[in-house]
C-alpha cells in the first residue's frame, strides 16, 4: 500500500458504520456480488484526508487567487450567487424525466435562456444540450449538413477554416465528415480575400469563423465575407469562444452567420475548466430551426413541455437538456447585469485589453499594430539573441504570483503571446502585471539564466514537456 499511497496508514479510517444497523444491511449487495479481496485503496483519517485535499487547493492557481490573462479563454469572475442559486433544492432534486407540469420552472429557465442569448446573438432558436463548445461546434455543423441535405447537396463536403482559428474547429469539423481547407490570413490579421475567393465552390459547405478571431482582431470585411459564402451556396458557422467583447455591441447574426455555439464559461461566467461540466449552446437561423436536436421546450400559452422527436431533427447529442445547472448560472449572470450590464461588460474587457497593450508592445514585437477587442498577440521573438523563449516568460510570470498566458497560439505568430485580462480586473491589477513584464524583461537582459529557468517557487518546478508529452505515466507507480 505504502509503494501506491505514500500517505496511506494501515488501520486508519475517514468514516465508520454500524455493523448491524438493518438500514445498512438492507444496502449490503448479495454474496455472489462480494469482493473476495479488499479493493486497493489508501487508508486515512478524516483529517489527514482534510489537510491532504486543502494542501493541494491551496497550491493551484485559479481565478480567485490570481490574475489569469489566459487569452481566449476569458478567465473572468464568477459570482458566488450564481453557485447559491444552482444548489437550491429546487433545481437540483428535479429529475429530467419528471412529468412537465411538475417543473415548470426549470423548463422556463431554458426557454428564457434561449430567448435571451438568441436575443445577445441576433438568432432565432436554439439549443442548451451541447456540454461544451466544441459539441457545440459539432451540433452546428450537423446542421449545417441535414441542412444542405435537405437541399439535395450532398456534394458540400469542404468546410473552410481561417489558419488562426481555434484547435477544435477542425476537430470539429473532421468528426462531422468534412474534408477542411485552411484559410489564409492576410498581413493585417483579416481573412485572405482573394484565398477565400479560391477556395469557394459548390463543395463547400461552409466557412467557421470567429469575430474578433484569436489574434484579437475584428474583420472589417466580414459582410463582404458572409456575401461571398451566401452566394456560393455555403453557410457561415461562428465560433463564439470570442463573443465576450460582442454583448450588446455587434450580433453575429447581422454579419450575415446562420448558426454558432457559445462558451458560457468564457462569456457568461459559469464555472471554467477542470473537465467539466460544461455547456455550449448552440443557436441558429430560422431556416436552420427544423434540424436542431431534441430535446425541446416549447412554450404554449403560460405553461411549458418537452417535445422528444421531430421529423427533421439530428436526434438527441447529449442526455436529456444538457447540463441545466451551468445554464442556470449564466441564465441568472444574464439577468443580474441586464442589456446595459453586459454592454459594460464588453467595453471594459475592450479597455481593459487595449490599455495593456499599449503599456507591452514597446517590450516585444507588435504583429498587429491597430487597437484589439478583448485580447491581443505579441511576439517574444526579440529575446532570442538571449536564449528565452515566449515559454520561459511565461513560467518566470508564475514565480511573480500570476498565472502565464497563453502561448505559442495562433500558431501563425512567431513565439506568440495571447494575452486576455478579461473586464473583471482593475486598473491597479494590469499596473502591476505590466510593471512585472517590465520586471521579467529587465531580467531577461541582465540574468536571462533566471527566466531561462523558471518557475523557481512552485511546488513543481520546469517540467520537461516533450519527455510528459511523448512519455505520459498513466497508471500509478507500483
Amino acid at each position: 500500500m505504502k509503494n501506491l499511497f505514500e500517505k496511506s496508514q494501515k488501520g486508519h479510517r475517514a468514516y465508520s458504520l454500524p455493523k448491524n444497523d438493518p438500514a445498512f444491511e438492507a444496502f449490503t449487495p448479495p454474496a455472489d456480488l462480494l469482493r473476495t479481496a479488499a479493493a486497493p485503496l489508501p487508508e486515512l483519517s478524516e483529517l489527514d484526508l482534510t489537510r491532504h485535499f486543502s494542501t493541494l487547493a491551496a497550491r493551484n492557481r485559479g481565478i480567485d487567487t490570481h490574475f489569469y490573462p489566459l487569452g481566449s479563454c476569458t478567465m473572468k469572475f464568477n459570482p458566488r450567487v450564481n453557485e447559491w442559486a444552482a444548489a437550491l433544492s429546487q433545481m437540483t432534486h428535479c429529475h429530467p424525466l419528471a412529468p412537465s407540469p411538475f417543473v415548470q420552472g426549470n423548463l422556463e429557465v431554458i426557454d428564457d435562456l434561449l430567448a435571451l442569448l438568441c436575443d445577445i446573438a441576433g438568432m432565432d432558436g436554439g439549443t442548451l444540450a451541447s456540454n461544451g463548445g466544441a459539441q457545440g461546434e459539432f451540433v452546428g455543423l450537423r446542421l449545417i449538413s441535414a441542412y444542405h441535405a435537405s437541399r439535395g447537396e450532398k456534394q458540400r463536403k469542404e468546410i473552410l477554416i481561417p489558419d488562426n482559428a481555434h484547435g477544435t474547429n477542425p476537430a470539429s469539423a473532421s468528426l462531422a465528415g468534412y474534408h477542411i481547407h485552411t484559410l489564409k490570413t492576410n498581413p493585417e490579421g483579416d481573412v485572405d480575400m482573394h484565398h477565400l475567393k479560391s477556395l469557394l465552390s459548390d463543395k463547400c459547405a461552409g466557412l467557421m469563423l470567429t469575430n474578433p478571431n484569436t489574434l484579437g482582431l475584428f474583420s472589417p470585411s466580414i459582410l463582404e465575407i458572409a456575401e461571398l459564402v451566401h452566394k456560393a451556396g455555403g453557410l457561415l458557422y461562428y465560433d463564439g469562444a470570442n463573443l465576450n467583447p460582442l454583448l450588446q455591441i455587434a450580433k453575429p447574426g447581422a454579419m450575415g452567420f446562420d448558426v454558432m455555439h457559445i462558451n458560457l464559461h468564457k462569456t457568461f461566467s459559469t464555472p471554467h475548466g477542470g473537465g467539466g461540466p460544461g455547456a455550449g449552446p448552440v443557436l441558429c437561423k430560422e431556416k436552420l430551426k427544423p434540424f436542431l436536436p431534441t430535446p425541446r421546450v416549447i412554450k404554449e400559452g403560460n405553461s411549458y413541455h418537452t417535445v422528444w422527436h421531430e421529423p427533421h431533427s439530428i436526434g438527441s447529442i447529449a442526455t436529456f437538456y444538457g447540463n441545466f445547472a451551468i445554464c442556470l448560472r449564466a441564465y441568472l449572470y444574464i439577468l443580474l447585469h441586464g442589456n446595459y450590464g453586459l454592454r459594460r461588460i464588453a467595453e471594459g474587457a475592450i479597455l481593459n485589453a487595449n490599455y495593456l497593450k499599449l503599456h507591452l508592445k514597446d517590450l516585444f514585437t507588435e504583429p498587429y499594430p491597430q487597437p484589439c477587442m478583448h485580447e491581443f498577440v505579441l511576439q517574444a521573438d526579440n529575446y532570442l539573441d538571449k536564449g528565452v523563449k515566449a515559454l520561459d516568460i511565461a513560467k518566470r510570470l508564475l514565480d511573480y504570483g500570476v498565472y502565464a498566458p497563453t502561448v505559442y497560439f495562433p500558431l501563425i505568430v512567431k513565439e506568440c503571446l495571447l494575452i486576455e485580462p478579461t473586464e473583471s480586473e482593475s486598473k491597479a491589477t494590469l499596473d502591476e502585471f505590466i510593471e512585472m513584464m517590465r520586471a521579467i524583461v529587465k531580467e531577461i537582459q541582465e540574468n536571462p539564466e533566471i527566466v531561462r529557468t523558471a518557475p523557481h517557487t512552485t511546488p513543481v518546478k520546469r517540467l520537461n514537456e516533450v519527455q510528459a508529452a511523448r512519455n505520459p505515466k498513466l497508471t500509478a507507480l507500483k
